[in-house]
């Protein structure tokens, strides 16, 4: 359970974090709209200082996003939704034009109705800046109803689409991820879709458009300011986008952190009754904050990147307007520019400052939401199990013949867990599985359940290649009832109708029943719709273990696979419920691993697998008479369950020898546990 935070995790690296989408907004809400003229002179280094900065961290180079492999996703959001896109840009116009209408007006105001004194031009002016105002209020809030909201559901439909098509991927797909790395997947990278769809694009193309204008504006009223200015802006635009592509990866390393964290404290606080039963809260709190801590020292590289730019950016509105003061001061006196003028052109000014910013900001925003979108495209690409060609037909219902025909299997090259395996289970047959841990048991169970295809070999059900077989028309005849029972946080009720969510009350009265979860659901307040907890933890062992087998009896399988089924279950309670297993497993094909040896003597065969192979076959009264692995599992089990309580060195011997009739003859043991 111990695990260092400071090693890599899986997740990938692409995909900005909102926190960095947030710092980047407080980088330009930093930056003024309307540069100040007498702004002084703060620090001439800053690209200096910029560059210096870009040096000294130590991230990496930023990974290129691959953009033109995105496209096709990007298309494929925005087609359907074209004509609302169109009409957020002619939105975006009205807006951004009506904004202009102010620093526009400010010319007039100073030139013609103070300068000149034409007094009556004053109201009609106010009014025009007034109805401009009320219409860039209006196309704002439009804009943020159509867009944002439009943006909103996209994601919600994105994140069922990718929940969907995750829950078709293999089993295989999910023991090579972690499950926070599939939930970040479904729930994180398609986010910054709102930057797409949403009011992201459109305002990229809206402080374009307004950039545009205003330099036009500006060229119009003082070519050589512009010139200048345009000049420190361009410079201090490409600094910013270096120092974003600097610290980019700072910002995907917190979510890797984060990750790592998130999901330790998660495995904490799931297993807190084995950290408080090994007296490990120290520990766990001292792992924790060592994650912390270098969440905390990430923080602290981005706000220091975050206050460089912020610095810069201040420093460079000020240089600005130091030599927009002098040379407008200097034009104004040589008669070349009026009072009105200067004041227009410095509104304008700010009006091309404040756009670019925001193209460098929101720019970065799109190009994170297109690594997020090809992220979920590389989900999306993966085959759902079900979709393989080879998959094509469709299962009647099963009579329960499985055959295994010389199955060869390996989860990874060169590592093969299971050898050669063959052997044939009748319909209405149960057949044992028994040996030591990890001889390959669950795994023959995996491929009995179509969790995997074997390497070499085949699993026919009735004659059929199972890997032919489309999995909807097999697994809704297939039953299981594992050692760890997982168990829904909800009530008794929608657990056990969870293989049959439209069963009747009588049917899952009568699965309870049999399974005896009535003894124990009965004498709740709430009975039947008793909230039960994550993973059932308000049952114990054996009610969640009923409750799990109920929910087999109200699925009424063709194909039963028992995992263990009353490991959790003292010697009463497996009592209780053994008439629930046989009614169970009446007229169904049954696989039984390491069960109660008194479900296993009555098992009609039992494959003995050591090292990925069976090494012996047969019933029990053959294996056992036959001396090898069977017998020795079984007495060696029986002596220990004996000795359980001698003391130390006590009874040694009893351990590897079976018990001894007077006339010699080997007694068979009557046990009650599992074989390991």
């Amino acid at each position: 359970m111990h695990c260092a935070f400071g090693e890599k995790s899986d997740l990938g690296e692409s995909g900005q974090t909102i926190t960095e989408a947030h710092s980047l907004r407080r980088l330009i809400h930093s930056s003024p709209a309307v540069p100040n003229p007498i702004t002084p002179l703060a620090n001439p280094t800053l690209l200096t200082l910029i560059m210096h900065f870009m040096q000294s961290t130590s991230a990496k180079p930023a990974k290129k996003t691959e953009i033109f492999k995105a496209l096709p996703e990007v298309w494929q959001l925005i087609r359907p939704r074209r004509a609302l896109l169109a009409l957020g840009l002619g939105l975006m116009i009205v807006n951004r034009v009506s904004g202009l209408v102010l620093p526009a007006s400010t010319k007039y105001l100073v030139d013609d109705i103070i300068g000149k004194r034409h007094f009556k031009l004053l109201y009609p002016l106010v009014g025009v800046v007034l109805l401009a105002t009320l219409i860039q209020g209006l196309t704002s809030f439009a804009l943020t109803q159509t867009l944002s909201k439009a943006a909103q559901k996209l994601i919600a439909e994105l994140r069922r689409r990718v929940q969907e098509h995750v829950g078709r991927l293999s089993i295989s797909y999910y023991d090579a991820n972690k499950t926070g790395i599939l939930v970040s997947r479904i729930m994180s990278d398609v986010e910054g879709v709102r930057n797409l769809i949403g009011t992201g694009l459109v305002d990229f193309a809206g402080g374009l458009l307004t950039a545009v204008i205003a330099f036009a504006v500006l060229i119009r009223i003082s070519p050589v300011m512009t010139a200048i200015a345009f000049g420190f802006l361009g410079i201090f635009g490409f600094g910013l986008r270096k120092a974003f592509r600097t610290i980019r990866p700072i910002f995907r390393e917190r979510a890797k952190i984060n990750a790592e964290v998130t999901g330790r404290l998660t495995e904490s606080l799931g297993g807190v009754r084995v950290v408080k039963g090994y007296h490990a809260e120290q520990r766990e709190h001292e792992v924790f904050s060592s994650g912390v801590e270098r969440l905390l020292q990430n923080v602290f590289r981005t706000l220091t990147a975050t206050s460089v730019m912020s610095l810069s950016s201040s420093t460079l509105m000020g240089v600005i307007g130091a030599i927009v003061m002098f040379m407008g001061t200097r034009q104004i006196l040589a008669g070349k520019l009026t009072l009105g003028g200067f004041f227009t052109y410095t509104m304008f000014l700010g009006y091309l400052a404040a756009p670019l910013f925001q193209v460098v900001g929101i720019g970065t925003q799109i190009t994170e939401a297109l690594a997020g979108l090809e992220r979920t495209r590389e989900v999306l690409d993966e085959v759902p199990e079900n979709e393989d060609p080879n998959r094509t037909v469709t299962l009647p219902e099963v009579r329960g013949d499985v055959a295994f025909q010389d199955v060869t299997f390996a989860y990874e090259q060169k590592k093969t867990v299971l050898h050669d395996i063959s052997f044939r289970a009748r319909p209405g047959t149960v057949t044992a599985l028994v040996g030591s841990s990890g001889s390959g048991k669950s795994t023959i169970i995996g491929l009995i359940a179509a969790f995997h295809t074997p390497n070499q070999g085949k699993v026919l059900v009735d004659s059929v290649d199972l890997s032919t077989v489309r999995l909807e028309s097999y697994r809704t005849q297939l039953g299981m009832v594992l050692q760890d029972s997982f168990l829904f946080d909800g009530s008794i009720r929608e657990n056990v109708a969870f293989s049959k969510p439209h069963a009747t009350e009588q049917e899952i009265l009568r699965a309870c029943t049999i399974a005896r979860v009535d003894e124990f659901a009965e004498k709740y307040e709430l009975k039947y719709d008793t909230i039960i907890g994550e993973r059932g933890v308000r049952l114990s062992g054996g009610q969640r273990q009923r409750v799990s087998i109920a929910r087999a009896i109200l699925a009424d399988p063709r194909i039963l696979i028992l995992d263990e089924a009353t490991s959790s279950l003292d010697s009463e309670s497996e009592a209780l419920i053994q008439e629930g297993l046989s009614y169970l497993m009446q007229g169904r094909t049954t696989f039984v691993i390491a069960h109660r040896l008194s479900t296993i003597r009555r098992a009609d065969q039992i494959l003995v697998v050591e090292e990925g192979r069976i090494v012996e076959h047969g019933n029990h009264q053959s294996l056992y008479q036959f001396g090898g692995r069977y017998y020795e599992l079984y007495t060696k089990q029986h002596g220990i369950e004996q000795n359980l309580f001698l003391a130390p060195g006590e009874g040694d011997t009893t351990e590897e020898s079976p018990a001894v009739l007077p006339d010699g003859v080997a007694a068979d043991p009557d046990p009650t546990t599992l074989l390991r």
